[in-house]
């Protein structure tokens, strides 16, 4: 199969480009920094853009804005966002662009800091390739619009090894024991299922797994005698591994794990694909073969961080700061705690459960307070919410763009019919 070409830019040319500040540096950052095909960028609207979740609500995916991105997007709606609800307006008639001058727009900029052999769509591609690197496929695909199959084919051979290994790194969480037990359950003793169940139950790690000989299973002495320990055999492991060695044929390899078909040894590259191919099945995209694991110094770095936002929320770079870690395993850990309902996720901050309202019931509070007090100045809601005041000021202004509230000066109330409804029902 002929190999798919990704013109991939310059980063330094790009940055000079994603300074100008006329419409193309608005297109080439949607396109680059988020992801956004021509189409998409012709037809974004500012209701798209959800500066409270820092995400494009596109009709088809979510995208995560990045904090630059999000930054040039506040800068942009400051300036022209009464104009035209189109967020991509041309420099002099401030009129939204067609998807032709959006391409032609693009190509000077990028031929003016030669990069002519970079497309539109490769700024997009290459996105996607910078997401492979600390994604999995299913979450790519759902960011991208582009299903994991279509994926695989055009950019597999792209992803670097560290790629591949980053990935799935920063997604470690709570693994969710009823889901895996349905994916052991499906998968039964075949390569992956056995390795899933080496890593949940006996903590294998998968270079230990792929390794693994059958001299080193003691059926007598029910342990795995590895180089540097000995590891117990649980009922559920030594029924899997007895079935596996039924099936062993004459002149098969040493290894415990063998391709079905070929009966080759699986090295680490295939035993990470069959495994997340095996979870992603599962819908447990967020979960690796190393998520499987127990990890101790998971729990002391848990401790660490609901400690500190007991101080106050918490962003990435506070995470980053404290633990030592990217910005992406940052994300990875705030994620998982709050997935566990141990923090609640309001924009870039993550508030301890009870310090907050959560988000979902951001609108019935406000709501409800309305309806008794009439009105509410910007400050009544932080304190009701207990929310930062820009993080009130991007809820309010969404609320009343969306109609749920009128805005008078700086006061802020229900609209009649609203009002009625909700003092009808109370």
């Amino acid at each position: 199969m002929r190999k798919y070409v990704v013109n991939r830019p310059d980063p330094e040319a790009m940055g000079r480009i994603l300074e100008q500040a006329g419409p193309e540096g608005v297109v080439l950052r949607l396109a680059w920094q988020a992801g956004l095909t021509r189409e998409e960028i012709s037809a974004l609207t500012w209701n798209q853009v959800s500066f409270l979740d820092n995400r494009l609500e596109l009709p088809d995916r979510m995208v995560p804005l990045e904090p630059d991105l999000r930054a040039e997007l506040w800068r942009l709606y400051e300036a022209q966002g009464d104009l035209s609800p189109r967020v991509v307006l041309s420099s002099r008639g401030k009129t939204p662009l067609a998807p032709e001058s959006i391409s032609r727009l693009a190509r000077l900029a990028l031929d003016r800091e030669g990069q002519r052999s970079v497309r539109l769509m490769d700024l997009r591609h290459d996105w996607i390739l910078r997401q492979l690197a600390d994604k999995g496929w299913a979450e790519v695909a759902r960011i991208s619009g582009v299903e994991v199959p279509a994926l695989q084919v055009r950019f597999s051979a792209l992803v670097a090894e560290k790629a591949e290994e980053k990935k799935s790194t920063p997604r470690s969480g709570q693994v969710d024991e009823f889901k895996l037990w349905r994916v052991l359950q499906a998968e039964r003793s075949s390569p992956a299922g056995l390795a899933l169940w080496l890593a949940w139950q006996l903590g294998l790690q998968a270079q230990e797994i792929a390794a693994l000989t059958w001299d080193q299973v003691d059926f007598d002495r029910d342990a795995l005698c590895l180089p540097d320990r000995e590891v117990p055999l649980t009922n559920a492991v030594r029924r899997m591994l007895e079935d596996t060695r039924r099936r062993v044929r004459p002149g098969d390899p040493p290894q415990v794990l063998l391709t079905e078909r070929s009966r080759n040894p699986v090295d680490l590259p295939r035993l990470s694909r069959m495994t997340r191919a095996a979870l992603i099945r599962g819908g447990m995209e967020h979960t690796s073969l190393r998520d499987l694991r127990r990890d101790e110094g998971r729990e002391d770095e848990d401790a660490r961080l609901l400690e500190a936002a007991q101080q106050g929320p918490l962003s990435r770079g506070d995470v980053t700061a404290l633990l030592g870690v990217s910005k992406t395993a940052a994300y990875g850990r705030l994620h998982r705690l709050t997935e566990q309902r141990k923090l609640v996720r309001i924009g870039a901050k993550y508030y301890l459960p009870g310090s907050v309202v959560p988000p979902e019931r951001h609108w019935e509070t406000i709501r409800a307070y309305l309806t008794q007090a009439g009105f509410a100045y910007r400050q009544d809601i932080v304190q009701l919410l207990h929310i930062r005041p820009k993080q009130c000021t991007l809820l309010l202004r969404r609320l009343v763009e969306r109609g749920d509230l009128v805005q008078r000066g700086q006061k802020y109330s229900l609209p009649e019919p609203e009002k009625q409804k909700a003092e009808s029902s109370g």
